[in-house]
């Protein structure tokens, strides 16, 4: 359905840390075919734990999003192993030397790949899942006038002190394994990432999720099957440096730590003019409704639109639960016509 999967040289590049890293590479995928205006392009950065091609279960002629009708570009976020990466670095940023990536970091290496690749200088949507929708919003405060519309489901403009503090504790789980050793492992770290992934399973899905066996539908009898075949699974293909990489974009991620906003978060929320959607799962345990609500408040041009789901964060995930995925693809269609 896409074209096969680039990976684009940027070259010498400051990051926002002050690191210049000799040449950033930015993967991505695109799906269907720019306009002559560049008016249709849709741009969908990736989540923790994901990649490209994990959009695919959203994108189709029965779908809003639609390749016959727009430019669809998904894009792997650094650290995610297909973009620039501790895992896929040369010394001296390699393994656990590789240099901490913000969001600033990321859209605006997006930014640099779609005008040198495209010559794409605005977009019809910017959307994502997760850490997607927390770059949907950096997109939308960073480039306020490169973004028509944003969708921002299970995701945040920043990262709760609440939600830092589940990350932390994930984390811990990780570096607790002795073959870590600080990042400079020469075997798999195995049960670090499982105890990672364990960790992470009471906090993925909702309290409600497991009272209703809601992960029999993904072919789990149990709640131990699920952690062991769901959630184990997805975190061990990914390199550990890569993890915890994409973990520190997360938790420092804010729209307004930059000199742009210079900390105001109110000014941030205020500057995005993109129509928008905000879309967090009523049962999601670390990008809570409440949170939403606060930022939907400081914007002008903006919906709160809840998912009502049991599956917490998961509900989120592309393709994942038909029910919500459709709820998902209704809010795309909507925004897309208006």
């Amino acid at each position: 359905m896409s074209v096969a999967a680039s990976v684009v040289n940027l070259g010498e590049t400051e990051l926002q840390s002050g690191v210049v890293l000799p040449n950033i590479k930015i993967s991505h995928a695109t799906f269907g075919t720019l306009n002559a205006a560049r008016s249709n392009a849709i741009l969908m950065p990736t989540f923790y734990g994901g990649k490209h091609t994990d959009y695919e279960a959203m994108i189709g002629a029965d779908k809003a999003l639609d390749p016959s009708r727009y430019f669809i570009i998904a894009v792997d976020m650094m650290c995610n192993g297909l973009s620039s990466s501790p895992s896929n670095s040369d010394a001296p940023f390699s393994g656990a030397d590789f240099p901490k990536i913000t969001h600033w970091d990321n859209v605006h290496a997006q930014q640099k790949m779609l005008e040198q690749e495209y010559g794409i200088e605005s977009l019809a949507l910017v959307t994502g899942f997760s850490m997607g929708g927390q770059q949907a919003n950096h997109w939308a405060a960073i480039f306020p006038g490169r973004v028509e519309r944003m969708i921002s489901w299970c995701g945040s403009a920043v990262t709760a002190p609440h939600n830092w503090v589940f990350l932390e504790g994930v984390k811990a789980g990780l570096l607790a394994d002795p073959i870590f050793a600080k990042g400079a492992y020469t075997a798999i770290p195995e049960a670090g990432i499982r105890a990672f992934a364990r960790i992470w399973a009471g906090w993925g899905p909702s309290q409600a999720f497991y009272r209703h066996k809601l992960h029999q539908q993904l072919g789990q009898e149990t709640a131990a099957d699920h952690m062991q075949e769901f959630w184990e699974p997805n975190f061990l293909a990914f390199d550990a440096n890569d993890l915890l990489g994409m973990m520190h974009t997360w938790q420092v991620a804010d729209i307004a730590d930059n000199d742009i906003y210079e900390g105001d978060f109110e000014a941030a929320c205020k500057a995005i003019t993109a129509k928008t959607i905000l879309m967090p799962c009523k049962t999601d345990l670390y990008f809570p409704v409440a949170d939403n609500e606060i930022q939907a408040s400081l914007m002008s041009n903006v919906e709160l639109r809840p998912i009502p789901s049991d599956w917490g964060h998961i509900a989120g995930a592309p393709g994942l639960n038909p029910v919500d995925s459709a709820f998902i693809d209704n809010a795309h269609r909507e925004l897309l016509a208006s």
